[in-house]
C-alpha cells in the first residue's frame, strides 16, 4: 500500500480474538517485515504499558504502544504524553462502581493498576488471565498515583451501559472495550486523541496511517488514521466506517507484505 507509514491495532477482539491472551506465532514477524518496509507497528489498546510489553516480547522495543484507551503512549521507550484525570471525579466514579452489585473497579495508573476486588476471581483473573501488574490495596480511595483511567469490570457482559453514559458522560470519556469491560478516562481522551498524538510526535500525516479495531472504543482512532480497517467479526457501526476489512489482522498483514493492498 503505497504511503503507508503507521499501523495503530487494536488488541481484544481485533488482533486477539475470541479471548485469546496471546499472539499467534506468526504475528510478530509479519510486523518485522512491515517494518523493514519502513511501516510503524503500534499497539493501541486499554490495557497498560508493562501488559502489552509482555504480550510482544519478541519485538517489545521495535513498536510502540497507545495504552489505556488513549491516556498514555509509549516509542522506543519514550513517554509521548500522559493524561490525567481530575482526582474529585475519579473519586466520585470509584465510589459509583463500587455500590454497583458484581461490578469490580481497575484504577490504572502508568505502569501499575490497583483493585480491591468484591471477590478475589477478579484480582486473579487481572493478575494471571489479562497479567495485569496490579497492585491489592486495602482503601481504593487512599492510592497516591494520579488517576489515568477508572474501568468497570462485570464478569459475563457490562449489563447497563446507558447507566454509566448518562451519569458520567457530559464530565468523561465513556466507552465499551470488550464485551465485560467499560473505560472512563478524562474527557478528551480516546485512542484517536492518542493517535493524533503520536503522528505529530513522528511527523507522520493521518493519511499514511493505518488504524484497525473492532469495537466503539476504537472509533476516533478509525476517523482520525487515513485508512480504516475493521475486523469481520467487529460491531456493525465499526464495520460501516472501514474502508477495507479482514477476518484476521494477519491475513492483512500478508496482503501489505505481498502488494494485494
Amino acid at each position: 500500500m503505497k504511503g503507508l507509514k503507521l499501523i495503530a491495532c487494536d488488541l481484544d477482539g481485533t488482533l486477539l480474538l475470541n479471548g485469546a491472551q496471546s499472539l499467534r506465532a506468526d504475528t510478530c514477524g509479519l510486523i518485522q517485515e512491515l517494518q523493514k518496509q519502513g511501516i510503524l507497528f503500534f499497539a493501541a489498546s486499554g490495557r497498560q504499558y508493562t501488559n502489552l510489553q509482555r504480550l510482544f516480547w519478541p519485538i517489545r522495543e521495535q513498536i510502540g504502544y497507545l495504552c489505556e484507551n488513549g491516556c498514555v503512549s509509549f516509542f522506543k521507550g519514550q513517554q509521548i504524553h500522559k493524561e490525567y484525570m481530575d482526582r474529585g471525579l475519579g473519586r466520585e466514579l470509584i465510589g459509583a462502581v463500587c455500590q454497583k452489585d458484581g461490578a469490580e473497579v481497575l484504577i490504572s495508573g502508568v505502569m501499575e493498576s490497583y483493585v480491591k476486588p468484591k471477590d478475589m476471581r477478579f484480582f486473579y483473573h487481572m493478575r494471571d488471565v489479562v497479567k495485569n501488574d496490579v497492585t491489592l490495596v486495602t482503601d481504593l480511595f487512599g492510592t497516591e498515583e494520579a488517576y489515568m483511567k477508572i474501568s468497570v469490570y462485570e464478569e459475563g457482559g457490562i449489563r447497563d451501559e446507558r447507566y454509566w453514559k448518562d451519569r458520567f458522560g457530559s464530565r468523561c470519556t465513556v466507552v465499551t472495550g470488550g464485551n465485560d469491560w467499560l473505560d472512563m478516562m478524562p474527557l478528551h481522551v480516546n485512542k484517536g486523541f492518542a493517535l493524533k498524538k503520536i503522528l505529530e510526535h513522528l511527523g507522520i500525516h493521518p493519511e499514511e496511517c493505518m488504524a484497525i479495531g473492532d469495537n466503539d472504543n476504537d472509533r476516533e482512532m478509525l476517523q482520525t488514521a487515513g485508512f480504516p480497517v475493521s475486523v469481520r467479526s467487529a460491531k456493525p457501526q465499526i464495520r460501516a466506517m472501514a474502508e477495507y476489512e479482514t477476518d484476521t489482522v494477519e491475513a492483512l498483514f500478508e496482503a501489505l507484505l505481498s502488494g494485494k493492498l
